[in-house]
């Protein structure tokens, strides 16, 4: 409870013979001593009841129910670690995802190779600034997004009128 060492007990106990003094010492501890022997007794009588109040509700039933339910041998694993057969359908689906495995491994490392070989064949930052200007590699123009139609097949094609209505003729036939 109190988090008291040997030298705090010294101390006090001279500070109590000093205050009290040799006399009534003797008496005065006696008394402490009946005062913490009832408030020990009123605790361990507390915990006693609570515990006799959680046996009439059924608290013990029920934490014993769980303690049950949380040990594994209760659920009966070990019988089925017994029953439990290598192969059959588990055994494929581990086979089929051990291959899948081994097919994206080998693709990523093929990729992660093919990667590092470019790296290596193009030439670094400072490698560019140290070459003279005829030497550098023309730079690759960046892709663009096609037209809608082709170039040839648009200028081929004639030039497209306006629609609306039909500017009117004039008629020969009345002079």
């Amino acid at each position: 409870m109190f988090d008291l060492g040997w030298s705090e007990l010294l101390l006090i106990g001279i500070v109590a013979l000093i205050v009290v003094g040799p006399k009534d010492l003797p008496g005065m501890f006696r008394t402490i001593g009946r005062f913490t022997g009832k408030a020990k007794a009123m605790a361990r009588e507390f915990s006693r009841a609570m515990e006799d109040a959680a046996d009439e509700s059924g608290m013990r039933d029920i934490q014993k129910t769980i303690k049950a339910a949380a040990d594994p041998k209760g659920f009966g694993t070990d019988t089925l670690k017994k029953g439990f057969k290598p192969g059959g359908e588990t055994e494929k689906l581990s086979e089929e995802r051990a291959e899948a495995r081994r097919k994206v491994e080998e693709a990523t490392a093929r990729a992660a190779t093919e990667r590092q070989a470019r790296e290596a064949a193009e030439p670094t930052p400072e490698e560019l600034a140290d070459m003279e200007p005829e030497a550098m590699p023309e730079p690759k123009p960046e892709p663009i997004s096609a037209p809608a139609e082709p170039l040839e097949a648009a200028e081929a094609a004639p030039a497209r009128k306006k629609t609306g209505p039909a500017p009117a003729q004039e008629d020969d036939t009345t002079s």
